[in-house]
Order: structure tokens, then C-alpha cells, then sequence
């Protein structure tokens, strides 16, 4: 049995992961990863569903443990991806959505080379900014931290494997393109390495 594709989804605040990753999740058999984040719940998020919100003290007890596939702290805060889970549901066969910064995104491709990278963005770095601030919901000096957070990982972005842009309102325009990428990824002769003995089976 195959394992199931890991596909990392990043991109700066105010790309609209969110919109999309709901978009993808409709359209692709993937089970989503939710995060472990010790950041305060924002109006409207429900723990367990898109962030597992977590004590600092909690979170440093799973690093000690080695208990995750990824973490970085953003802003003050730790973002992570649980391993077990993680690595038990793709030796299953099932697809996996991580949504991540570039950060993360990097140390799964180092340590799970197979993964497929997608960052996510707006048009131009000014919608993204304008977006940021439409949000009303952080001050000032938190909105210029996360600015200089999405400088940094538009830099990293040259080390994803695809760039797919998200116009406002085109959020499933996007999915359906980043549908294209895990159509292709699962065509990959890499992925699919006992195809030769499959095809000449009598």
C-alpha cells in the first residue's frame, strides 16, 4: 500500500488559507492536521477544530518528547504539528493537509522529503497588508510583526515546490488549482514505485 500524500499549505497572514483549505477539504479526500498553538483563541475559533490550543508548558513537553513533526514560535507564540498522528495517518494510506508557516513547511520537507509544498498568496504584498488590517481585530504593532513575519516568508517561498496566487473572492479558483498539483503529485513516478511490477503482473 501506498502512503497517502502530505501536502503542506502555507502563506503569510491575510492569504486566505483558511477560506481555501475549507475549499480543498470539500474538494480532496484529506484528513486535516489540526496545529497545537499556545496563541489565545481569536473570536469564533473553537478549540480542536482550527487550532488545539495549548499552555506554553504543555507545548515545551511535547518538544522534550519529541513529540512533533514540526513547530516554530511566531510572534510570541509556538505553532507545531503532532508526529504521531501524523505519521500514522499517511502509513495508513490516507492523505494528510497540513496548514503551516514556511518555517514548518521547510522542516516537514527535511524530514519528510515526499512532502509537496504550496505557498498561498495574495496578488501583491499591498493586498496583503490591506487585508490585514481589514481584519480590525489586532493593534498596530502586532499588524507591523506580522508584516515583517510575511516578508520573510515570501523569501522562503522560493523553496516551496508551487506558488498559487488568491485573488479576493477566488478562493476556489485557487483550490482548484492547487487540485491540479495533487492530481500531478499522485502521478509521480516517485510516489508510485512499484508501478512496473503492477503493470507486468500477469
Amino acid at each position: 500500500m501506498n502512503k497517502g500524500l502530505l501536502l503542506v499549505l502555507s502563506g503569510p497572514a491575510g492569504s486566505g488559507k483558511g477560506t481555501v483549505k475549507e475549499f480543498l477539504l470539500q474538494k480532496e479526500p484529506f484528513e486535516f492536521s489540526v496545529s497545537k498553538t499556545t496563541r489565545a483563541p481569536r473570536p469564533g475559533e473553537v478549540d480542536g477544530k482550527q487550532y488545539s490550543f495549548v499552555t506554553r508548558e504543555a507545548f515545551e513537553d511535547l518538544i522534550r518528547e519529541d513529540g512533533m513533526l514540526e513547530y516554530t514560535e511566531y510572534c510570541g507564540n509556538f505553532y507545531g504539528t503532532p508526529k504521531k498522528e501524523s505519521l500514522e495517518t499517511l502509513a495508513a494510506g490516507k492523505n494528510l493537509l497540513l496548514e503551516i508557516d514556511a518555517v514548518g513547511g521547510l522542516n516537514v520537507k527535511s524530514r519528510y522529503p515526499d512532502a509537496v509544498l504550496v505557498m498561498l498568496l495574495a496578488p501583491s504584498f499591498a493586498e496583503q497588508e490591506a487585508r490585514l488590517r481589514g481584519r480590525a481585530t489586532e493593534t498596530e504593532e502586532k499588524i507591523r510583526e506580522r508584516l515583517a513575519a510575511a516578508r520573510r516568508e515570501i523569501e522562503m517561498a522560493r523553496e516551496y515546490d508551487y506558488i498559487v496566487y488568491n485573488p479576493s473572492g477566488k478562493a476556489e479558483a485557487a483550490a482548484d488549482e492547487i487540485c491540479t498539483i495533487i492530481r500531478a503529485a499522485r502521478l509521480a513516478v516517485s510516489r508510485n514505485t512499484d508501478f512496473a511490477e503492477r503493470y507486468l503482473e500477469k
